[in-house]
């Protein structure tokens, strides 16, 4: 059996040779596995499924992150909106509970005036 020495310009060859069949279109045909070529769309076509998925999930997580600083802001402004009406709430009850006891003391319908020096 005759052996084989491996020389630096044939792996440059075979690589040479290699890129032009991927260039030309004939890698696959080269390498005998044009029978398989429905099964290679099929894998390119789920890869590329797969990365869309990725991406539409990658979307909605920023879209939802996004909604929670807007909720934590819509929850803030609701606390404070509450709290204004508490406050509202308790002014007509102090109001009420002086009327009744019979003062003249009542909420000011301007606002007060600044004198100056």
């Amino acid at each position: 059996m005759k052996e084989m020495k491996w020389k630096i310009q044939d792996v440059g060859r075979l690589l040479k040779d290699c890129f032009l069949a991927i260039l030309k279109g004939q890698f696959l045909l080269r390498l005998n596995i044009g029978r398989y070529f429905i099964h290679i769309v099929y894998v390119f076509f789920l890869f590329a499924m797969l990365i869309w998925y990725s991406l539409r999930v990658d979307s909605t997580l920023s879209r939802i992150e996004s909604n929670k600083k807007v909720l934590k802001e819509l929850e803030i402004k609701h606390s404070n909106m509450e709290f204004e009406l508490r406050t509202l709430n308790r002014r007509i009850t102090i109001d009420e509970m002086l009327q009744k006891s019979g003062s003249k003391v009542t909420e000011p319908e301007a606002p007060a005036t600044v004198l100056k020096k």
